[in-house]
């Protein structure tokens, strides 16, 4: 107990800290009328709470984005040709940029996942451009980890495009994505366990090799059925994850936290009695 109240003492501090000098920039930014400085503090500020971890939403359900998506725990979305022909969606370059042109002008979405294709190299380099080009900062391009694929990606990003590598299925991919310098690497969690796998076991090893090499690659698990599957994950130091709007309800469904809710507003109600003399 004696360890633990200086680090919460200290961890106040910079809180407060932090408080004053985002106060002073907002004054700062409303008398010299840059409310576009208002807006990247308030970000930054969320961004610097939230830490090292990234959600993304799994779907290419429009829909979908406009629910959840102000929810505010989301960092992008990603989506794939499986999420496209669940959608009712066609995987054509023109579709998947209006798709990324529609996720992108939404609050909260940082990043948008496309995923390229084709039966060598060459055309997942050009299709995968084509994706990118018409926000080269936003967009990750997925590649699957084949041979080809990765010839495909090690152009993309000597191209300028931002990469990530997916369908993941073994630890031994990890040494690929931090030798080829990906953003990104994308285990199939589920799908590794329908297999055989241990796939929880598989992507803390991920994890590891990932940090043993010093890579900056970020393992972003996906194929999650269920809520309970990220948890052990999250302790290993996994922070990036990828779900489908199922599970994201699921994060919110916990019965006890919505009797409690309804008991507080039930308590306002009682309590907020108005004087028949006013």
């Amino acid at each position: 107990m004696m360890e633990v109240r200086p680090l919460f003492s200290t961890s106040m501090s910079l809180i407060r800290c932090y408080r004053v000098m985002n106060q002073l920039v907002i004054l700062i930014s409303l008398f010299s009328g840059r409310t576009e400085s208002l807006s990247f503090t308030i970000d930054h500020a969320k961004d610097c709470i939230r830490g090292g971890n990234r959600l993304f939403l799994g779907t290419a359900v429009v829909k979908e984005w406009t629910e959840l998506l102000p929810l505010g725990i989301f960092h992008g979305i990603t989506t794939n040709p499986t999420l496209l022909e669940r959608a009712g969606q066609e995987c054509t370059v023109s579709s998947l940029q209006s798709l990324a042109r529609t996720a992108l002008d939404l609050p909260g979405c940082n990043e948008f996942l496309s995923q390229t294709w084709g039966v060598d190299s060459d055309e997942m380099y050009s299709i995968g451009m084509e994706l990118s080009e018409i926000d080269r900062e936003r967009i990750v391009v997925q590649v699957p980890v084949t041979y080809e694929g990765t010839k495909a990606a090690s152009r993309l990003i000597d191209s300028g495009v931002r990469v990530c590598l997916t369908a993941c299925y073994s630890k031994n991919q990890a040494i690929v994505a931090a030798g080829l310098g990906a953003e990104y690497i994308v285990p199939y969690l589920g799908r590794m366990m329908d297999s055989g796998k241990d796939g929880v076991e598989e992507c803390k090893q991920i994890q590891e090799i990932l940090s043993g090499m010093g890579s900056k690659s970020r393992i972003l698990v996906a194929s999650i059925r269920t809520a309970n599957m990220m948890v052990d994950l999250t302790s290993s130091g996994i922070k990036t994850f990828t779900f489908s709007p199922d599970v994201a309800r699921e994060l919110l469904d916990e019965s006890l936290t919505s009797v409690s809710a309804d008991d507080f507003n039930d308590t306002v109600l009682r309590c907020n009695t108005v004087d028949s003399d006013d």
